[in-house]
């Protein structure tokens, strides 16, 4: 007989196909577990799959007495409670830089967009307003991207792959990150420093209690009126409201936004405002990137099960937030 596994957060079937060819499957799609299955059959479980960004306590814990394995199908992890997993012996695992190349690829793609306002273009042609020469103050001409400074906030192996895809386009890049790294790029000592020097801000850094609202009012004036910030890390990096008036106002030329304070609810001051390039946490939603996140979640199991240590586990200290950057799927897709 297979192994019984929960599903605790909602995932699109398809994404859990491999998972059910090897495993018995608990589907609670999201619902409190113990709303779904009887709680004889979930005194059994000993792993769950479940989303990095799901909250997941230590009363959720307590539903499943034999939970030894916690496996996030993912890279972040900053809705588990790791302290309280930790204290119940609960090992928990991600699926570290499985989809860094896609996410790099969608920052990219947004910064492009963005700068070269693509969506006003792009109306500009369906409209109709090309063929009249409808007069369009949005589409004067914009700097382009050689000789630009692009700002990386946040250089773990996303952020490595962002800054070097960014420099291919003759640009100049520097990155604020925890620690100094030897990488081709120029260090500041401060988000601030980094944002006085930049006009392109990438943000890639790691989701957590520390980074909400890192990139503030204050931040977003420093990037200055002909400056872009680009968000595939989690919404709550930025202030959501500041970021709205800084783009009313002419403080920020415009931005490029994969994540949202309250998915799946982009507020109608963002969607309205035509300065913004907006995607549905698509960045790690490509077809190599699920399997990659998916070859990781069944490494766990299968070591979990075999009574071996995880070969992705999350551990230290450092582990106190995380992001899964972009490994948001649209349900309909």
């Amino acid at each position: 007989m297979p192994d019984k596994v929960l599903v605790y957060s909602r995932f699109p079937r398809n994404e859990l196909v491999r998972f059910g060819e090897r495993y018995e499957l608990l589907n609670a799609a999201g619902k409190r577990p113990t709303e779904m299955f009887p709680a004889a059959e979930l005194g059994e479980i000993r792993a769950m799959i479940t989303s990095g960004g799901t909250t997941l306590g230590g009363e959720a814990m307590d539903m499943l007495p034999k939970l030894g394995a916690i496996i996030c199908y993912g890279t972040g992890y900053e809705g588990i409670d790791l302290a309280a997993a930790a204290k119940r012996g609960i090992a928990v695992g991600h699926s570290p830089g499985a989809n860094a190349a896609s996410v790099a690829d969608i920052a990219v793609t947004l910064m492009l967009a963005a700068t070269r306002r693509l969506p006003v273009a792009d109306n500009y042609v369906r409209s109709g307003d090309w063929i009249t020469a409808k007069p369009s103050p949005m589409m004067r001409p914009q700097a382009g991207m050689r000789g630009r400074k692009v700002g990386v906030y946040g250089l773990g192996e996303i952020g490595r792959k962002i800054a070097a895809r960014v420099a291919a386009f003759e640009t100049e890049v520097g990155y604020f990150s925890r620690s100094r790294q030897d990488v081709p790029y120029q260090h500041f000592p401060s988000l601030e420093a980094l944002t006085d020097w930049c006009s392109v801000l990438m943000i890639a850094v790691r989701a957590g209690a520390n980074t909400v609202h890192a990139v503030n009012a204050d931040i977003l004036r420093r990037l200055g009126s002909s400056g872009i910030v680009v968000n595939i890390s989690r919404g709550s990096v930025i202030d959501q409201k500041a970021l709205v008036a800084a783009l009313t106002d002419g403080a920020i030329a415009g931005a490029g936004l994969d994540v949202f304070a309250k998915e799946p609810h982009a507020p109608d001051e963002l969607t309205a405002l035509p300065n913004v390039v907006l995607s549905p946490h698509i960045g790690g939603h490509t077809l190599e990137s699920h399997v990659a996140m998916q070859d990781c979640v069944l490494a766990n199991l299968d070591a979990f099960f075999a009574g071996k240590p995880l070969p992705f586990e999350v551990r230290g200290a450092s582990a106190a937030g995380g992001s899964d950057l972009g490994t948001g799927s649209p349900a309909a897709m």
